[in-house]
């Protein structure tokens, strides 16, 4: 069997890298949301050999991209789509924007769940339209829930247009149910509301979850969806800038397409493409052994930080490798907590209230990368935290 070495340190500083170029040399990134692992071999090897070819021109709209997204979607999900329902997009947030343009006018609203994934906050508002915030609650044991009175006020407004669902959400790594998912669908089909959701994360979904396409939930659903999906998170890919999306009602197809049209995003890229593809079709031991790899080192924060940093608490994380750490007992404000984070413990995380409402006296960590960094990180986090006398 293919085994892949999660625990290989590979060094990315100095190579136009984000997530290490950004924070200075001292400081441990554990922030924007890649990995620190190398992407599959059969993926490097496919770019090597097209790049041996030595002529990257115009592309064909080649069938074989449509079907790798098909092909995983059923083996993964259960989800049987067609090639014909999907359509290829430069990226996830890309895509999102070419639904805005194409299902919504300026001072339209779109109902977003808070805390939310940081660049819906901007590409609404850049766009002309309002976000309408649905905040997901809290119930005693720390685990997210929807407001679902709240939800269907918002989806039952005349100028409500769109339900941009997170799924898995990010930043609080909630799994929602196949009841929540149906009822969702029934209240968008209610009030004329497109779902468009936004699947990204649907790979890193932990033991006791299950991820289901939107798009899988019900004929209701799926005549009402947009479904985005795209690899980068699970292979390392993201500077491929691709991604795609499903979707079953031709129809809004159409309509979505023409929104692609309208900004000439049609083209596909040659080192865009060949990745998914060769990712889809060949490597499946690589992210069934990345979600072993990731279960581990959420396990390993999690006893840590119940023996040693007991004041920040994780509750029950059901998938991504972005965790939302609870850093509400150390008692700071939003820009105190992320100075003590980056400038006292030398370690870059996302600062909560950055995803909006909700958001406050939380940071979102990054655990996708060897075990020895994560250890790292949080033996700086101790110490740093053992200076508080709290």
């Amino acid at each position: 069997m293919k085994k892949h070495n999660f625990d290989e340190i590979v060094n990315r500083r100095n190579t136009e890298c984000k997530k290490w170029d950004t924070h200075p040399t001292d400081v441990i990134p554990m922030w924007i949301a890649d990995t620190d692992f190398k992407c599959p071999q059969e993926i490097i090897a496919a770019m090597q050999k097209r790049v041996e070819h030595g002529i990257f021109g115009y592309p064909v709209n080649a069938n074989n991209f449509n079907e790798a997204i098909v092909n995983w979607q059923k083996k993964r999900f259960g989800w049987e789509i067609s090639a014909d329902m999907v359509e290829y997009t430069p990226a996830v947030v890309t895509a999102i924007i070419f639904a805005l343009r194409a299902f919504s006018c300026p001072g339209d609203r779109v109902v977003v769940q808070m805390p939310a994934y940081h660049p819906f906050h901007a590409i609404i508002p850049d766009n002309g339209r309002y976000i309408a915030a649905n905040q997901l609650i809290q119930d005693e044991n720390g685990e997210y829930q929807i407001d679902w009175l709240d939800l269907e006020n918002k989806l039952s407004h005349p100028r409500t247009k769109i339900f941009l669902l997170c799924h898995p959400h990010n930043p609080v790594g909630k799994v929602f149910s196949l009841a929540e998912l149906e009822k969702i669908a029934i209240l968008c089909a209610k009030y004329s509301v497109l779902v468009v959701s936004d699947e990204i994360h649907s790979d890193i979904v932990y033991a006791g979850n299950k991820h289901i396409p939107f798009g899988k939930v019900s004929s209701l659903a799926a005549e009402n969806c947009i479904v985005c999906v795209n690899p980068s998170k699970t292979f390392n890919i993201a500077g491929m800038r691709s991604g795609a999306v499903v979707i079953p009602n031709k129809l809004i197809h159409r309509r979505f397409y023409a929104a692609v049209e309208d900004n000439k995003a049609y083209g596909r890229t040659i080192f865009g493409t060949l990745p998914i593809e060769v990712a889809y079709n060949e490597c499946d031991y690589y992210a069934d052994q990345l979600l072993d790899y990731l279960t581990d080192n959420l396990n390993y924060l999690r006893k840590y930080l119940q023996d040693n940093i007991p004041q920040i608490k994780v509750y029950n994380h059901q998938a991504t490798y972005l965790v939302w750490l609870d850093c509400k007992a150390l008692a700071m404000p939003p820009k105190q907590l992320n100075d003590f984070f980056l400038k006292e413990a030398k370690v870059a995380m996302n600062e909560g209230s950055t995803f909006g409402s909700g958001g406050e006296g939380f940071m979102r960590m990054n655990i996708a990368c060897p075990r020895t960094t994560l250890e790292a990180a949080l033996e700086r986090i101790a110490a740093a935290v053992d200076k508080l006398n709290l």
